[in-house]
């Protein structure tokens, strides 16, 4: 498909078709990036979008022990508090 750029103010522009966007499921803003000199656009992905699919797999994986432990203990806590 080949569409024109349009002025926008002192920038250019394009105009998305409104089924192009239905297909890719963008919203109200856009990723962009160039990768190979090539402009890609993207919906916008929340920050953890797919961790709780990456935790199951973990999980079944046997892969999912905590690296630092629930209780951590040094000499100050062993001592005791005293006011």
């Amino acid at each position: 498909m080949k569409i024109k750029l349009i002025s926008i103010g002192n920038s250019r522009g394009i105009r998305i078709p409104s089924s192009v966007i239905k297909q890719c499921g963008l919203g109200d803003e856009l990723e962009m990036s160039i990768e190979n000199g090539v402009i890609v656009l993207a919906p916008v992905r929340s920050v953890r979008e797919g961790w709780s699919t990456a935790f199951e797999k973990m999980a079944t994986a046997g892969d999912d022990t905590p690296l630092v432990p629930d209780a951590l203990q040094n000499e100050f806590d062993a001592e005791g508090w005293t006011w």
